[in-house]
């Protein structure tokens, strides 16, 4: 079951960004995007503590850093992000009843995308994966889920993603239900051949795989940025403001970690129909085409949007066209 159709091939990561019921209206009535995915949510919703769950961005070359998105300051200045964030606090029932009611207000627009980003334990995500197949009977627009298994900041919770028997269990739960709306896996970064491996090998277990689509990639954990005092930025769960590394600096290896997947992928008959969303570091045209050139079917945004916000998408779209003039 392929991905739904997503025109302009551009949308939104999983993000802090797309948190809010007017995050979610503002990305679905945007012209420029071609879907909208939600922040990853659990079936009760996530235990947030914003003395400690936080992000930043941060410039790369004078490790300057400011907390909070100015949409008067270009995105070049600070063009990386920091966070030390979990999942949403919001449960998955409320997304989908913001789902409903935002498709249902825009009688005359054309059904935009829906990718529905949840995690937990494989039987809690195998009933999220239920509970949006639910909606999908009853709404017009295409739905998804996308198991985000690779969040690098849960405490004493490594990205199941890393883990061959961890990611099992999760493949197993979802192969054994009704199958009705496309479902993906959000991947961590891989940094070496095993680790890849691990996945194409679990991924072909019992001859066939559940999965339509691969986002690609989360952010970088075990990263730190520190303050002009020597400080950390961020506070974290474990009080080190250790957390995920996005944007600019991660935009080598996304690629990396896309084209890695789409070469793998395509060396196996029963997993060449998998798409790749690519995300990762992307804030312009030539981010856009480099992923799309490394086997990217569409791109999702995140850093970027928080510098930026929704303009970034028109900014993107109409660099793409001005390059083929």
């Amino acid at each position: 079951m392929p991905l739904p159709t997503i025109d302009p091939p551009l949308l939104n990561s999983a993000n802090p960004w797309c948190s809010t019921r007017e995050d979610l209206e503002a990305l679905y009535a945007c012209p420029h995007t071609g879907a909208v995915t939600t922040r990853t949510s659990l079936l009760l919703g996530f235990s947030h503590d914003p003395s400690v769950h936080q992000h930043a961005f941060f410039s790369t070359q004078s490790q300057t850093a400011t907390a909070a998105p100015d949409y008067t300051i270009s995105g070049k200045e600070y063009p990386a992000s920091l966070n030390t964030l979990g999942y949403s606090p919001t449960p998955i029932d409320t997304y989908l009843s913001w789902i409903e009611h935002i498709v249902t207000a825009f009688p005359n627009k054309r059904p935009k995308p829906f990718i529905v980003s949840v995690t937990g334990s494989p039987k809690e995500v195998a009933e999220c994966y239920s509970r949006v197949a639910a909606l999908a009977a009853r709404i017009p627009a295409p739905l998804a889920v996308e198991v985000n298994l690779s969040c690098p900041n849960i405490a004493n919770k490594p990205p199941p993603a890393y883990s061959g028997s961890a990611l099992k269990e999760y493949l197993d739960a979802l192969r054994n239900i009704p199958r009705t709306v496309s479902l993906g896996l959000k991947t961590p970064p891989y940094t070496y051949a095993g680790q890849f491996n691990t996945l194409i090998d679990t991924l072909r277990e019992n001859g066939t795989s559940p999965i339509d689509f691969i986002t690609s990639t989360n952010t970088l954990g075990s990263s730190l940025v520190l303050s002009q005092q020597g400080r950390p930025l961020l506070p974290s769960a474990a009080g080190t403001g250790i957390g995920g590394l996005a944007g600019e600096p991660l935009h080598p290896l996304a690629l990396g970690n896309v084209a890695t997947l789409r070469r793998l992928l395509d060396e196996h008959a029963e997993l060449r129909d998998i798409d790749i969303i690519g995300v990762g570091g992307v804030s312009d045209a030539a981010g856009l085409s480099r992923m799309q050139a490394v086997g990217a079917k569409v791109v999702a945004i995140g850093t970027a949007l928080g510098r930026e916000g929704l303009p970034v998408f028109a900014k993107i779209l109409q660099g793409t066209r001005n390059s083929k003039l």
